[in-house]
């Protein structure tokens, strides 16, 4: 299941605990970044690795619209991750919404 730039950021202001995942570049990140933690798409079978013990745990990623985090989300979960959710329209949609 996917999440809206809105749920995302009730989530964030909440201070709910899951996993903050930007697959964009560095250069991206360090233009615009909402706290995530960067690993670049190029990186993410590493932070698979790197959360294996956390498969049950709720997990977002986002990047610029959606797509790389899209093919992120399918790697987390053919690697048995549970709860993954992409954000619908990444980085775009969150500027578009909250200017």
């Amino acid at each position: 299941m996917d999440i809206t730039v809105q749920e995302l950021k009730a989530k964030l202001d909440n201070g709910d605990d899951f996993i903050f995942i930007d697959v964009r570049e560095l250069h991206e990140y360090e233009e615009f970044n909402l706290g995530a933690i960067l690993i670049p798409l190029g990186e993410i079978m590493q932070g698979i690795e790197t959360y294996a013990d956390k498969k049950d745990q709720e997990i977002v990623i986002h990047c610029r619209s959606g797509n790389r985090s899209g093919m992120a989300k399918s790697l987390f979960e053919q690697n048995g991750f549970k709860n993954v959710r992409n954000l619908t329209g990444g980085a775009m949609a969150w500027i578009q919404a909250f200017p």
